[in-house]
């Protein structure tokens, strides 16, 4: 059995300044327009929550579940929603929050899928992007980090259903 061992990339004090800067211009940038922050479930919990505090323009919170993943550590490619949206998004504001973008293909999927279903709005917040894994390009807003290609766990990000309590965001080596 295979036992993994992680690095720490970015300190829990490193993360939360970030997400501080980036609450900061999304807050700017939207002018006190009211935002609907969609969480892209499990993964983007953590951040999403952390976000929205730092936001200062009226936040209304709703969560999907969209995979290609299941437990592996590779994209299957077929996007599922698996729990949709509790609300309309038609007329909002809508910002995808999402902990990684890896190859685009969900980012792409839920852009287009709110788009349709006529929000005003469609914006992109990830903690992480990995753009060597980009398949499909996407306008993504606002980036916390840029990372090379590792598979990284903690902050909400997991292998497995592990690791998502961690309170920094660190690299998986497995031995």
């Amino acid at each position: 059995m295979a036992k993994e061992k992680i690095e720490v990339m970015y300190s829990e004090e490193q993360v939360d300044a970030r997400i501080l800067e980036l609450g900061t211009q999304i807050s700017e940038d939207l002018k006190g327009e009211p935002v609907k922050l969609v969480c892209i479930l499990k993964g983007a919990s953590f951040f999403a929550c952390e976000l929205a505090k730092r936001l200062t323009v009226p936040v209304y919170m709703d969560f999907m579940y969209v995979s290609s993943y299941g437990n592996s550590t590779e994209s299957s490619g077929n996007v599922r929603i698996t729990k949709d949206l509790d609300a309309p998004i038609e007329g909002e504001n809508v910002l995808i929050v999402e902990d990684i973008i890896d190859s685009g293909r969900t980012l792409d999927f839920l852009t287009r899928e709110f788009k349709k279903r006529g929000a005003t709005k469609v914006m992109i917040c990830t903690l992480l992007s990995k753009p060597d894994r980009r398949e499909v390009e996407v306008p993504v807003d606002y980036v916390g980090y840029v990372i090379p290609d590792r598979f990284v766990v903690g902050y909400g990000l997991d292998y497995a259903q592990k690791y998502r309590n961690l309170p920094f965001i660190g690299a998986v080596d497995f031995e």
